[in-house]
């Protein structure tokens, strides 16, 4: 497929949008999730927060969770979390 085919593709290839580079759906709201439990929510918290509830099925955020970049964000800051309590006791 040429380049401006893939710019101006409006068939069943992926969306012109994706192939210039931008961040898919998922990509977002992992985004979304790392973002919010590095503020501190805890992850029910975040997984039953509306914003990500509207745009994303169960499955989708269940899904979420087996992201690496998830995984590792969320191991992290578990971690420091755990550190951080330990210290203060």
């Amino acid at each position: 497929m040429s380049f401006l085919s893939r710019i101006f593709s409006k068939g069943d290839d992926e969306p012109a949008e994706q192939s210039r580079g931008s961040m898919s759906k998922e990509e977002a709201l992992a985004g979304y999730v790392i973002r919010e439990h590095k503020l501190g929510r805890s992850l029910d918290e975040i997984l039953e927060d509306p914003y990500l509830k509207n745009r994303a099925t169960e499955e989708q955020r269940i899904r979420l969770l087996e992201r690496p970049e998830v995984i590792r964000a969320i191991g992290e800051d578990t971690a420091k979390m755990a550190r951080e309590h330990v210290r203060g006791s």
